[in-house]
């Protein structure tokens, strides 16, 4: 009974410490100081704005040059950033093996052509033979057949000899138009092999930009169409127009991705900058839509999320699923309701269940 008596009187104590524990710790909290916040209402949007996707800007002229021969990269003679012209030589494959074929070929080349002259000199000489009744239709056919054989295998030879050519034009690679290196792959004395990538020019004097746009919006965008084309980087609007739109969505998960061009501009766009394409068109759903600040959102990895406040004034972190970007702001699927109040920022760190107090 005593030892009883004693585990009961233990677990008592224990429960005790732990609960005054807690308490000191929550007065402990209670104590950190309130952080000061700026708070918003989140209101339903119904105003009748663009739809609005985003996008990449891209250059619409723009190669990936590469090889269809192995060998090692003799030289590369541009750099990133360099300014080139069509034609110009850009890098240099070693062709040790083809020039030793190139010499093979020409040696067949020059017997098959003495073959072919022999065999052409024979046929005619006999065709007089046989006019004048000193040669025979067999000895005839004869001259003739040998002169095809000799024709056949000089083409044959000639053939041979432009096949080579061509991997010869896969030694030096030349600029295909006037532009400016974006990307160097490899470097002198690496392997070059088939398809890989060596160097990429674009030209940037015609740009677009490539966005994507969703199975409830496609059916309103037409090739043609004027939109606006906010260049996010350098804060820009700038004009464009819809040049090209995609029939299938079966490879891009029920997105259609079109494409506008950029209308000339002295406003510095790059490639690869971030864009937002504005269509002079309502979205969908428009008056039901809800819409924050990207300057409010929280993101850890893959979520995204927002502080909102709790009746006893405390930050909590609410996680929420978001829609189609809207420039300076972006769309909420869910996760937040109209008349709720979030957090647009705050004087101190915030983290979870933080005391707040709205300025």
């Amino acid at each position: 009974m005593k030892t009883y008596r004693y585990i009961i009187t233990l677990s008592i104590l224990t429960l005790l410490a732990w609960s005054c524990s807690s308490d000191e710790k929550k007065n402990r909290s209670d104590d950190t100081p309130a952080v000061a916040v700026a708070v918003a209402s989140v209101e339903l949007d119904t105003s009748a704005p663009t739809l609005n996707v985003s996008g990449k800007v891209q250059a619409i002229n723009s190669a990936t040059l590469s090889t269809r021969i192995m060998g090692s990269v003799n030289e590369v003679y541009v750099n990133i950033g360099d300014k080139v012209k069509k034609g110009q030589l850009l890098v240099s494959i070693n062709s040790d093996d083809l020039r030793a074929k190139q010499a093979q070929i020409n040696a067949k080349i020059s017997e098959a052509n003495a073959s072919f002259i022999n065999a052409e000199k024979d046929y005619n000489r006999y065709k007089i033979l046989f006019s004048e009744s000193s040669a025979t239709q067999k000895e005839l056919d004869n001259m003739n057949t040998n002169f095809e054989m000799a024709k056949a295998r000089l083409e044959t030879a000639q053939q041979m000899r432009n096949e080579l050519e061509t991997q010869f034009s896969y030694t030096d690679i030349r600029a295909p138009f006037n532009g400016v290196v974006t990307n160097k792959s490899i470097k002198s004395g690496a392997m070059a092999t088939m398809a890989t990538p060596l160097v990429t020019i674009e030209a940037p004097e015609k740009l677009e930009v490539s966005a994507m746009v969703p199975e409830s919006e496609i059916s309103k965008i037409n090739t043609g169409m004027d939109v606006d084309v906010l260049i996010k980087s350098i804060n820009q609007t700038l004009k464009g127009r819809v040049t090209q739109v995609s029939p299938s969505a079966n490879e891009t998960g029920g997105q259609y991705a079109i494409k506008v061009s950029l209308d000339d501009s002295k406003v510095p766009v790059l490639s690869g900058m971030y864009a937002t394409v504005r269509f002079p068109i309502e979205p969908s759903m428009s008056s039901q839509r809800i819409s924050i600040p990207h300057t409010a959102i929280i993101r850890k990895g893959e979520l995204s999320g927002v502080y909102t406040i709790s009746e006893s004034n405390k930050a909590l972190l609410r996680w929420l699923r978001l829609g189609k970007d809207l420039g300076d702001h972006v769309e909420v699927l869910s996760g937040l309701k109209a008349g709720e109040y979030y957090i647009v920022s705050a004087e101190g760190k915030l983290f979870n269940r933080a005391k707040v107090v709205v300025k």
